[in-house]
């Protein structure tokens, strides 16, 4: 029977993160915008972070997790907006699915998001940076992915907590940041060890086990929080 109940909560969830993928991919709306956001971001910091025409490495890392970031916020509130027009997290709610595989479903949805916008915005560090992102490219994925699951889990909860609230938009920042800033933090600090040589590679692992016990803690605390805290 425990077999059976964790087939079904993992089937929720796969199926809630199918159903915000299909729209994503019939509208192309918030992977868009996200994309264009954090292009546009590293671009403009590329010309603020130079220095007779030559672009500063050492500032590569904090732009790309800028990128990410505010890329990421952007794209979580447009796509929990779009549960409200559509009045969609109503009827969720009232699924007889397990809240706690909503929720999942609805932060891989956001995790798939981000890791799109991510996979261009190497690229453009290493362009306009000169970032060796292919020095260790599995650490950096690593850094990458840990990072995105514990925003998109923490972003998730507040998120659908200030759903029917009026100035959701300016209060998710102002509440998600101050959480995620200790993975944004160990994302930085990560991934300069790993562009700064072998040398620093204890370092950069440090913040990877960091990060791993970071999103452990937070996605234990929202499975049990988000049933309270998501407003019907």
């Amino acid at each position: 029977m425990y077999h059976h109940r964790r087939m079904g909560f993992v089937r929720a969830a796969a199926l809630v993160a199918a159903k915000d993928l299909r729209v994503e991919l019939r509208t192309r709306e918030v992977v868009y915008t996200m994309t264009f956001f954090a292009a546009l971001l590293m671009v403009l910091f590329s010309f603020a972070f130079s220095q007779g025409g030559q672009v500063l490495p050492e500032a590569a890392g904090g732009i790309l997790w800028a990128a990410v970031a505010f890329s990421g916020t952007l794209g979580l509130a447009r796509a929990f907006e779009r549960e409200r027009e559509g009045d969609t997290m109503r009827g969720l709610l009232l699924s007889p699915a397990d809240r706690g595989a909503i929720f999942l479903g609805k932060a891989a949805g956001l995790c798939v998001y981000m890791l799109i916008v991510e996979a261009v915005a190497v690229p453009l560090v290493a362009i306009l940076f000169g970032a060796p992102v292919l020095e260790r490219p599995l650490e950096l994925a690593a850094l990458l992915i840990l990072a995105t699951i514990g925003f998109a889990v923490v972003g998730s909860v507040f998120a659908a907590m200030l759903l029917r609230t009026r100035s959701r938009e300016t209060l998710l920042p102002v509440i998600l940041y101050p959480i995620v800033l200790p993975a944004l933090i160990a994302g930085v600090k990560g991934t300069a060890a790993l562009w700064q040589g072998s040398r620093a590679l204890p370092q950069a692992h440090f913040w990877l086990l960091f990060l791993l016990v970071f999103d452990a803690i937070f996605l234990a605390v929202a499975l049990w929080a988000f049933e309270s805290l998501v407003v019907e």
